[in-house]
């Protein structure tokens, strides 16, 4: 049990820094409820869960390979420039603060935390921060590397819970004004991961050229 506390707290812990993934569930919880946001974060959790039985079976060092890393790098860019754009551009024609019917769909919320969680940021922090603490407890014993890959999911989703309970409380009391300035700067921040994933892209490239 004090093993899984302490993986939870960690997994806790490390979701609270803004990234991707926390900036679209804030977007989509604030413009149309708590089920889209946690829909993004189901989304996300989904790329975590796979990553999960990816280094279960050993294949973290594969993702860790130089030319997997550039290729995530771009494609992660593309996709966070792509949700940015859309972001930006219908910043006010799907904000449903009453009881209306939302415009987007809760698959739509889904995938769009399925494709951000693809992203390298994403990635490589699996891989970098728990694929060695998930490959050792797998040596240990497969029990431990439930405990462990359990206690940080549930991390995670306490983090999620908690962020949009926040903002499903607090979003009552926002104008659509406010609301669709704060999603035209989540588009404008997710702009910014974009542009840093594309330097990433660069540097990784030129490291393999010379």
């Amino acid at each position: 049990m004090a093993v899984f506390v302490t993986y939870l707290v960690l997994g806790f812990s490390l979701a609270l820094p803004v990234g991707p993934i926390t900036v679209e569930m804030t977007k989509q919880g604030l413009k149309n409820g708590f089920v889209h946001g946690w829909s993004v974060g189901l989304g996300g959790m989904t790329i975590d869960v796979l990553l999960i039985i990816f280094i279960y079976f050993g294949f973290s060092t594969i993702l860790s390979q130089p030319e997997i890393k550039v290729a995530m790098w771009l494609i992660g860019a593309i996709f966070l420039l792509v949700i940015a754009i859309d972001s930006i551009r219908n910043a006010g024609q799907d904000i449903a603060v009453g009881e209306g019917k939302m415009a987007k769909s809760k698959r739509s919320s889904y995938m769009t935390g399925f494709l951000v969680g693809i992203s390298p940021g994403n990635i490589l922090f699996w891989v970098g921060i728990f694929g060695t603490v998930l490959a050792n407890s797998v040596h240990t014993a497969h029990s431990s590397f439930l405990i462990v890959a359990g206690g940080i999911l549930t991390g995670i989703l306490l983090h999620d819970i908690s962020l949009l309970t926040m903002v499903a409380l607090t979003r009552k009391y926002m104008s659509q004004l406010f609301i669709k300035r704060i999603t035209i700067g989540a588009g404008i921040v997710l702009i910014g991961f974009a542009v840093y994933f594309v330097l990433e892209f660069v540097v990784g490239l030129m490291k393999m050229i010379y």
